[in-house]
């Protein structure tokens, strides 16, 4: 399996479409900040909009989305979607049917069709999936062949036949309409962040290390075998490196060492399997590379910021809340 699959049979995401927008300009569409589990998201079926957020307080740099376009928040952050006129939004309705929530504000101009939903995470520590995604991520499922990879072009087009579908079950509103769109919306997950490690510009992080066929060994074996006791010379041979070849290839696609990434594995799994199964603490401490349990102890606190006996009584909480 690829970086990806691995990624995602650690913490498999599932879909939400909360609501379809078809407005006629101005329009704007507030989000607040999204609980630590969700990465909210919007396809943009038709016509333009620009992009507004704010992430620790600050102001980031307005993005434009064009038809086609796909935008993921993984960081949660507060933001906002309008028709970039300046002009008060004219006032919205929802009409609900088979599931789905349908917003129209009766404009006539300049019409957007947006399916704004969210992607729901597993209770596991967030770190792996949190750090090492950007605060914000466009990927466009329109690209015209030009001399640019096939393997891009080629999962740009499956990207778009996904969100087709999705536009057609939201239109539709046929039996069952929801219950389509909200699996067709975890595939959408996989397929936007793919089609964003074929991008030549993809960004630092785990979507740039996908690219680095060579680093690749050294990733499957953290993922597969987290319970060794890999150093980085060790991963390093696996590779067919030196260490200091190693290490400036791992820093300069992930900008963290390939150590932090290992554990970041080990707590997402030491986390699902807290809230999943039965075993002691010490079981699943060993499981995922700790001989002492006090050693899993100090790690997962450091780490997560609360102990695995607090972090198993809240997922379980919210497990039971969802």
């Amino acid at each position: 399996m690829e970086l990806l699959d691995r990624m995602l049979s650690l913490i498999p995401v599932a879909g939400r479409l909360d609501v379809r927008c078809h407005f006629g300009s101005p329009w704007r569409i507030d989000r607040p900040e999204a609980n630590e589990w969700e990465v909210p998201y919007h396809v943009l079926l038709r016509g333009e909009a620009v992009v507004e957020s704010r992430t620790g307080g600050k102001s980031e740099p307005a993005l434009r989305m064009k038809a086609g376009d796909i935008l993921l928040i993984p960081s949660g952050s507060a933001h906002w979607l309008h028709d970039g006129s300046g002009n008060p939004p004219r006032a919205a309705r929802e009409q609900h049917k088979d599931g789905l929530t349908i917003a129209t504000n009766g404009g006539a101009s300049q019409i957007a069709d947006v399916l704004c939903g969210r992607f729901v995470l597993p209770v596991v520590p967030q770190q792996l999936m949190r750090d090492h995604l950007p605060s914000r991520l466009l990927v466009s499922s329109v690209k015209e062949n030009d001399g640019q990879l096939r393997d891009a072009a080629f999962a740009a087009t499956r990207l778009a036949r996904v969100i087709q579908l999705m536009r057609d079950e939201a239109f539709e509103q046929r039996p069952g309409s929801a219950t389509v769109v909200n699996h067709l919306s975890a595939a959408l997950f996989a397929l936007t962040l793919r089609c964003a490690c074929h991008a030549d510009d993809a960004p630092r992080g785990l979507l740039a290390l996908a690219q680095r066929r060579r680093l690749q060994p050294a990733l499957a074996a953290m993922f597969d075998e987290p319970e060794k006791p890999w150093t980085v010379p060790k991963l390093a041979e696996l590779c067919h490196m030196s260490r200091a070849t190693f290490v400036r290839h791992f820093d300069r696609a992930i900008g963290q060492s390939a150590s932090v990434v290992l554990t970041q594995i080990r707590m997402a799994l030491a986390g699902r399997k807290l809230a999943q199964t039965g075993m002691s603490v010490a079981e699943i401490g060993e499981a995922v590379g700790y001989q002492s349990e006090a050693a899993f102890q100090r790690t997962f606190k450091r780490q997560v910021g609360m102990t695995p006996a607090k972090w198993r009584s809240r997922s379980r909480n919210a497990d039971s809340e969802t």
